[in-house]
């Protein structure tokens, strides 16, 4: 199973770039992953809230393939621990799905087009993160439900 990681802007700090490369590094062992990002031009970043998740929708959707599963990260999804999101993307794999696409959305969340296109909302956390610090979280979480699957020490149960 491919997994994608599709965000909206350029990750900023150094800091967060520096923590994503060294768990995409280590995701080389595991899985297929690709990281895409949506550049939203400025002009639109000076609009009011509810057209920047539109023109951000619209730029999604172009992304995202009919087969595709997508996972939205989302502070109202479902809230799973380590071991659980191990055992959803075992699931998705036995379930053959060829490509799970993780979306973090820019910093207003979603338009409604892209809650309707999902196919699952995961939170990490009930405590609400800036969308690029969530980058590197979700990088940390997808190795550790990898090392799961493969019985190794990283996760300490």
């Amino acid at each position: 199973m491919k997994v994608t990681l599709l965000q909206i802007d350029k990750t900023t700090e150094n800091y967060l770039n520096e923590g994503i490369a060294i768990y995409l590094k280590r995701l080389k062992n595991y899985t297929v992953l690709e990281i895409s990002t949506i550049n939203v031009p400025k002009t639109v970043r000076m609009r009011p809230e509810a057209e920047q998740k539109s023109e951000e929708a619209k730029r999604i959707l172009k992304q995202i393939k009919e087969n595709d599963h997508l996972v939205i990260l989302d502070e109202g999804g479902n809230l799973l621990n380590s071991v659980g999101f191990s055992e959803f993307l075992s699931k998705k794999a036995v379930q053959n799905v060829k490509n799970m696409v993780f979306l973090i959305g820019g910093p207003y969340g979603f338009d409604e087009s892209i809650y309707k296109r999902a196919n699952y909302k995961l939170s990490l956390s009930p405590m609400t993160f800036s969308h690029q610090m969530v980058r590197l979280f979700f990088m940390e979480q997808l190795y550790r439900a990898y090392s799961i699957l493969k019985g190794e020490k990283y996760h300490h149960i």
